[in-house]
């Protein structure tokens, strides 16, 4: 910890808003908030530096929305922390105008976030929260740190993020199976093995299973590729869908009864969980290739969808895992050395928060109940949450580009006035009636 963040943390410093957790989102908090002389906050993070999804760092691997999803552009343009300032300063400016290709590599968008953060006078890199209070006195929340630090903040915001979902049959299971958020870091022991299976459908299955299968004749494995999708869906990017990444929809969507609203969630998964087109296509080309390749001896992989996971034991250096074909109604097994669950991420409220609970508001269904200015405490201004809110807010919760939408909303909140404007319509289609 810095000598500044020793000062600020045993002086008594009321900040106005303390955030835990730096992800894009609230980076892109810390970037908007920075030039902003009569808002005080500090950012807090476990990490010892910025990291946003290294293990997923494939050749090749892009962003699936466009550079104007930064951290900043949607809410100020002219922000020395967008991503056109980052290629101007690291001299690339002109090579991504003539790439004429909107998509940032997920390395490169990683590298920007590095160099945003580095500017900034608001972050406390290696800092893990351990728990929060509330000072009913002084009307402030004091986080303390594993340090034994304490920081007061007349506000939270919540930014920890989601967390690698393993489904239940896996869970505890021996043997070196692992999430795709580690798989770069671990591919070189799938290898070396007979066999290996992913379990998952979206953009990430997808971009090991391209990667895995392009090496398949190098290394030697069976290759499956299963899922519970009824097919292999991709991301919906059509326009008029588009908008409903807006604050017109964001209206609708939160005005929902909650069992529709819940409904809803899972109904709108491929329209931020679907895989890219142009990857599905070319994954359809590698097998074809392949296939013509192997000279009429077919090539060592399997395709499954509609088909769910139910079981799974590690017995004699293999696992065996049980599925489920639910249209067929019919079970069937597959043996595999090598598993990697491609399963998405969720959302777990951070233990720290427990002494507060009784100031968070929950739904019926145990969630947290996020208004539409984004808080979820009892005063309705006090406590904000970052990206966990597909339930409240759709698919605009965990989308890059209504980052700094939320952010400005939150600042208007934190401040009382509104610094960066806030949208209140940009739909042509109506969603009400």
């Amino acid at each position: 910890m810095t000598a500044l963040a020793d000062t600020e943390a045993t002086t008594g410093t009321v900040h106005d808003f303390v955030a835990i957790g730096l992800g894009p989102f609230n980076l892109g908090l810390a970037c908007l908030t920075e030039p902003i002389a009569e808002l005080d906050g500090v950012f807090l993070e476990s990490k010892p530096d910025f990291e946003w999804h290294a293990g997923m760092f494939l050749d090749g691997a892009h962003l699936q929305t466009p550079f104007m999803s930064d951290l900043v552009t949607l809410a100020d343009p002219t922000s020395p922390y967008s991503f056109l300032n980052y290629l101007k300063e690291k001299g690339r400016l002109y090579s991504f105008y003539i790439r004429e290709n909107f998509y940032p590599l997920r390395v490169e968008y990683d590298d920007y976030c590095r160099w945003a953060a580095a500017q900034l006078s608001s972050i406390r890199f290696g800092t893990t929260v351990t728990e929060v209070t509330y000072e009913e006195a002084d009307g402030v929340y004091a986080v303390r740190t594993g340090a034994g630090d304490t920081y007061r903040g007349r506000h939270l915001v919540l930014g920890t993020g989601t967390v690698p979902y393993v489904p239940e049959p896996c869970r505890g299971l021996e043997g070196g199976l692992f999430h795709n958020a580690q798989y770069v870091h671990r591919r070189d022991e799938l290898r070396g093995k007979e066999s290996v299976t992913i379990v998952g459908s979206g953009q990430s299955a997808a971009e090991i299973y391209y990667e895995l299968l392009s090496e398949i004749d190098v290394h030697g494995y069976r290759l499956n590729w299963v899922t519970r999708s009824p097919r292999f869906f991709p991301l919906e990017y059509t326009k008029l869908t588009l908008e409903m990444t807006s604050p017109d929809y964001i209206d609708y969507f939160r005005a929902l009864p909650e069992e529709t609203r819940y409904r809803l969630e899972k109904q709108q998964k491929g329209l931020f969980k679907g895989i890219n087109s142009d990857l599905v296509d070319a994954i359809f080309d590698l097998l074809y290739q392949k296939n013509v390749e192997s000279r009429g001896r077919g090539v060592a992989t399997r395709l499954l969808t509609n088909s769910t996971l139910r079981k799974a034991r590690w017995e004699d250096g293999a696992y065996t895992l049980g599925f489920h074909q639910d249209e067929q109604d019919k079970d069937f097994e597959i043996r595999t050395e090598g598993l990697v669950l491609a399963t998405g991420y969720h959302y777990e409220p951070p233990a720290f928060l427990e002494p507060v609970r009784d100031r968070l508001r929950l739904d019926g269904h145990g969630r947290f109940d996020v208004a539409r200015n984004y808080a979820i405490d009892v005063t309705g201004r006090g406590v904000f949450l970052q990206n966990a809110g597909v339930h409240t807010h759709s698919v605009t919760s965990p989308d890059l580009g209504m980052g700094p939408y939320r952010n400005s909303s939150i600042i208007r909140e934190l401040l009382g006035r509104e610094v960066y404007p806030v949208e209140k319509s940009i739909a042509f289609q109506e969603f009400s009636v």
